[in-house]
């Protein structure tokens, strides 16, 4: 029994390898929801999972990396697990430019249906 345990272990390990970032890497960092709590001027379903991204300072440890928090999250402590953190991807087509958008004088603008 024990051996067959150790076996099923050892298969089940083979997935299971802790990210790696480097120094300078760009990261968001998980944000565990709560009930009832507002996050970020949002609450519940709608807060945000994932805020960020911040540069990696320093690895510490084997699993865990210390952040450059920005003064907003100065009481946060800034060393976090591997598991706290995604790699930041960046994608283009999440950056608005600012000249596609056609506002008015009143700082708004009208949608048009597609």
């Amino acid at each position: 029994m024990k051996a067959a345990q150790d076996r099923q272990k050892s298969y089940a390990d083979l997935g299971r390898k802790p990210a790696e970032f480097e120094i300078g890497e760009k990261v968001l960092l998980k944000v565990s929801p709560t009930r009832g709590v507002m996050r970020f001027g949002k609450k519940g379903k709608l807060s945000p999972r994932l805020i960020g991204p911040y540069d990696i300072l320093e690895k510490v440890g084997k699993v865990a990396y210390r952040l450059a928090l920005p003064t907003e999250l100065d009481k946060v402590h800034n060393v976090f697990h591997v598991s706290q953190l995604k790699k930041y991807v960046r994608d283009e087509s999440h950056i608005i430019n600012p000249e596609v958008i056609e506002m008015d004088e009143a700082l708004s603008y009208e949608e048009k249906p597609v």
